[in-house]
């Protein structure tokens, strides 16, 4: 047999004695795809640049952005669920007119009793001594001081006769989902207010005007993300997020390939989440919805994303459900959203997080935002975060694999003869190629029906452009074991 092998450096007409060598890498498969995180939340330090910046410790972000602000409580519920993952920020000043919210706690006393006060605030314990017949204003004025003695607490405090006011370090409409109470775990836990002290604790100024995300996109530029968590669960944001990330100019567009998913949280009852739901529809966007939990929406949406992201690195397609989800605190008991709540909360594109008896919190479901078609009819394709985690792992090995192999091959119709060595491809090895490499997929769990895809993909030469293959990909996800339903059909 004769023919020739074509090079990519050594020249055909080379003369020189003897051994010559080249490294071709197209057969040597592709690598792993570094899974980036970004947290992207307010700063209290001023001088800090709104950048990205990779910081890969809770303290290293809470002395460059300031203790206690949104974005340093972010990263330390980051770091409870994945102490691993690559993870960068974005700090963002509070907005030039924000009003920063309060809370006012009225003390009354004196105590009749000796005992400690388990207060609560973002979900924080802060105890507080009290000594028998301390008057209502040492009381508040202890409790100032131990607010204030906690750096990392979202918020200041000062005490003025009876009363304390806890004012947020950022400002903005965060500030307001800043929960406080006493007694979290009751007297069953051990706690309880000392006898004879009352605390009422009622909302102040509320927070307002948060950051300006009109320069989001350029900030992020075309940096590769795939897990992102912001934590403004407002129609400015989750619009602004959605243009981030669209199918035709954003993140997910043809022309980006950046891909990537963004999450949030948003704290509500069922009827003010199943609004927020209705409202928005985007596959790229998961909104985890919480009701009377003591911590945050922020921190709840970062320990998610983070929970979720160390089960989507492993394995895309598995389900995320009945994954832990730490350093967050349950809503009471009572207080949780019933079946009926959850099955329409879930059909309205909220993510929901499930709580045992003890007061763990899991992952019930993390659906995004997609509900329904352009034409306004139901749609289950995007419902699940795992259905675009899937799509991305298979599209980037496909990616992958093209660039890695066909990076400078020729084109030519089916039936050229040409001879071995040969860089050629044809629309049928190329479609070869393809049912091959999906035959790998499929034996890793991420797609089934490799038959079916052989069937009905299709690769053509392009009529009007000869050095161009058009391909119809049509890959069937795997899906996730989703519900089990059994009809006992019993006999006596």
């Amino acid at each position: 047999m004769s023919g020739s092998i074509s090079f990519s450096t050594i020249p055909a007409d080379l003369r020189v004695p003897l051994f010559w060598a080249e490294f071709d890498n197209s057969r040597a498969g592709p690598s792993t795809v570094t899974q980036r995180a970004l947290l992207i939340g307010q700063k209290t330090v001023a001088a800090t640049p709104a950048e990205l910046t990779y910081v890969p410790t809770a303290d290293q972000v809470a002395d460059l952005c300031g203790a206690g602000s949104q974005i340093a409580r972010m990263m330390a519920a980051w770091r409870a669920n994945d102490p691993v993952g690559e993870v960068w920020i974005l700090p963002v000043a509070d907005a030039g007119a924000g009003v920063k919210a309060t809370k006012t706690i009225t003390v009354t006393g004196p105590a009749t009793a000796a005992g400690t006060i388990a207060l609560y605030v973002a979900g924080a314990l802060v105890t507080v001594a009290v000594a028998a017949a301390d008057a209502a204003t040492a009381i508040a004025t202890a409790i100032a001081a131990a607010v204030t003695a906690n750096p990392t607490l979202p918020v200041t405090a000062s005490a003025a006769s009876a009363v304390v006011t806890l004012t947020a370090k950022n400002a903005g409409t965060c500030g307001n989902d800043i929960d406080v109470r006493h007694s979290y775990y009751g007297r069953a836990g051990g706690e309880a207010l000392p006898a004879g002290v009352g605390l009422t604790i009622a909302a102040g100024v509320a927070g307002s005007g948060d950051p300006d995300l009109t320069t989001l996109a350029a900030m992020l530029a075309d940096e590769p993300f795939d897990f992102i968590v912001m934590p403004w669960a407002t129609s400015t944001a989750l619009t602004a997020f959605d243009t981030l990330m669209n199918d035709s100019a954003g993140r997910w567009s043809y022309a980006k390939q950046i891909y990537g998913h963004v999450w949030t949280s948003a704290r509500g009852t069922s009827g003010a989440l199943l609004t927020l739901g209705g409202g928005r529809n985007g596959q790229h966007v998961s909104v985890l919805g919480v009701n009377e939990s003591p911590s945050c929406p922020a921190v709840w949406a970062a320990a998610a994303a983070a929970a979720s992201a160390v089960a989507l690195k492993a394995d895309p397609a598995r389900p995320l459900q009945t994954l832990s989800i730490y350093g967050v605190l349950a809503p009471p008991t009572g207080k949780r959203f019933t079946l009926t709540e959850q099955q329409s909360l879930l059909s309205s594109g909220i993510a929901l997080a499930a709580f045992g008896p003890d007061g763990s919190a899991s992952i019930l479901r993390m659906v995004t935002t997609y509900r329904i078609n352009k034409w306004g009819m139901a749609d289950q394709s995007y419902l699940d975060v795992e259905t675009l985690f899937t799509l991305m792992a298979v599209i980037r090995r496909l990616k992958g694999t093209v660039t890695q192999k066909f990076a400078r091959s020729k084109l030519a119709d089916d039936g050229t003869r040409f001879g071995p060595g040969q860089p050629i491809v044809t629309p049928s090895s190329f479609k070869a190629e393809l049912v091959a490499h999906y035959a790998i997929m499929e034996a890793e769990g991420l797609v089934e029906d490799a038959d079916g895809f052989a069937e009905a993909t299709i690769v053509l030469r392009n009529l009007n452009d000869t050095s161009r293959l058009d391909v119809l990909y049509a890959p069937n996800l795997i899906n996730g074991l989703r519900v089990l339903a059994v009809l006992a059909q019993f006999r006596s």
